[in-house]
C-alpha cells in the first residue's frame, strides 16, 4: 500500500493504534469518528497490506532486569553482499539486539541492544560479534539516560 492510498481516516486510525493498539474496535471507532464496521474493515486492510506490521506490548526494561542499553557501531572486514547478509542473519537470532541498521559512510551496521548488565553485554559481543571472523571493529556507546523513546511514526501532512 502506497502512502497516496492512505486517506485521512486511515491516518487517524493509525495514529490511534500507534498510541494504544489494545483499543477495542468500538473505542477506536469512537476516537476516529467512524462506524465500528468501517474501522474493522480498515484495520484489516491496513494489516493485510502490511502497513500495520504487528501489534506488540512495550515492556519497561527496568522492570524485567534488562537495564543496560548499548548502541554498537560494527565494521566488517569484508563488505560483500553475502557477508552483509550473513552478519544480519547472525544478529537477527540475538534477542538482545532490538534494532539493526545497515548504514553508509562510517561503520557497516548500527545495533541497538538491551541487556541485563555488563557481563551480559560482554557475552553478547563475544557470541555474536568478536567470535565471528568477519567483524573488524566494534565501538560501543552505553546509554546513561533515555530522554525520549517513541515507536510511533509521524503521519499525515502536518507532521512532514
Amino acid at each position: 500500500m502506497m502512502t497516496e492510498s492512505l486517506d485521512e481516516l486511515d491516518l487517524r486510525i493509525l495514529e490511534q493504534l500507534q498510541q494504544d493498539a489494545s483499543l477495542t474496535n468500538q473505542d477506536l471507532a469512537e476516537r476516529v469518528h467512524a462506524s465500528a464496521p468501517t474501522c474493522m474493515r480498515r484495520v484489516r486492510r491496513l494489516t493485510i497490506s502490511g502497513v500495520i506490521q504487528k501489534q506488540v506490548a512495550l515492556v519497561d526494561p527496568a522492570k524485567v532486569g534488562t537495564t543496560l542499553t548499548a548502541i554498537l557501531e560494527v565494521t566488517l572486514d569484508i563488505q560483500s553482499a553475502e557477508s552483509l547478509q550473513q552478519f544480519e542473519g547472525v544478529v537477527a537470532l540475538e534477542a538482545a539486539v532490538l534494532q539493526c541498521y545497515r548504514v553508509s559512510s562510517g561503520p557497516d551496521f548500527i545495533l541497538v541492544t538491551q541487556v541485563a548488565d555488563m557481563p551480559a553485554y560482554h557475552a553478547l559481543v563475544h557470541r555474536a560479534l568478536t567470535a565471528k571472523a568477519n567483524v573488524r571493529n566494534v565501538r560501543t556507546f552505553f546509554a546513561i539516560h533515555r530522554s525520549k523513546f517513541n515507536t510511533g511514526i509521524a503521519l499525515g501532512k502536518s507532521h512532514a
